[in-house]
């Protein structure tokens, strides 16, 4: 009788947590928030990325990304990743982008948001990912600062090369036109593992706290 007892108690105790611990769920799995919350990431990547246009190389547009795929999933990821950039790609009032570099704007930025779900697979069975403490761990700190400067590195490898293709002077090398933007890439690369660093952790504090 005293098995039984504890049997029910257990199931008592695990029926009080369970609401808890699946309220963010629930609320990602209905199909109209899903698509407000798809809306609002992709709103906020375009604002923000006008909003710190003059600034050289300083840029959140990365971070929303990664952050729209890391909550929602790989297709929502994707499907911001894609809207965003060429939105604001298109229409930059810098000017758009020639098609090899928006080509390659487009497909990064895609991938960026996939990479962001693939990141949440990788932290949600980990003991140190606790969303509803604290994310600001050396674990979590650490894999993010690592994600966010290889993110930007092969970013400005690729698109440094659609530059190239496509307004360098003939007789030209690579290399040459590269090493002429390194400071720029160097700004840029810190900026964002900065970013991944200090402002995405807090963001997905942020979001479970306003959906739970």
């Amino acid at each position: 009788m005293k098995q039984s007892t504890n049997t029910i108690d257990n199931d008592a105790e695990t029926g009080a947590n369970k609401p808890e611990r699946e309220t963010s769920t629930r609320w990602l799995e209905q199909r109209s928030f899903r698509i407000a919350l798809t809306s609002i990431f992709i709103a906020l990547s375009i604002v923000l990325g006008y909003m710190l246009i003059y600034i050289p190389n300083i840029e959140l547009i990365t971070v929303m990304i990664f952050l729209s795929g890391f909550v929602l999933g790989k297709k929502e990821g994707l499907i911001v990743g894609a809207f965003s950039s060429f939105i604001f790609c298109f229409f930059n009032p810098m000017g758009s982008s020639q098609l090899p570099l928006l080509t390659v704007q487009v497909v990064y930025y895609s991938l960026v948001g996939l990479i962001g779900a693939f990141t949440q697979d990788l932290f949600k069975d980990k003991q140190f990912y606790k969303p509803k403490d604290d994310l600001y761990v050396y674990q979590i700190m650490g894999i993010l600062g690592v994600i966010g400067g290889i993110l930007t590195t092969v970013y400005s490898i690729f698109s440094e090369f659609a530059g190239f293709i496509t307004i360098s002077a003939p007789g030209v090398p690579f290399s040459a036109y590269f090493l002429i933007g390194v400071p720029w890439t160097i700004i840029h690369v810190i900026g964002n593992i900065l970013g991944f660093v200090f402002i995405v952790p807090g963001l997905i504090q942020l979001i479970h706290a306003l959906i739970d």
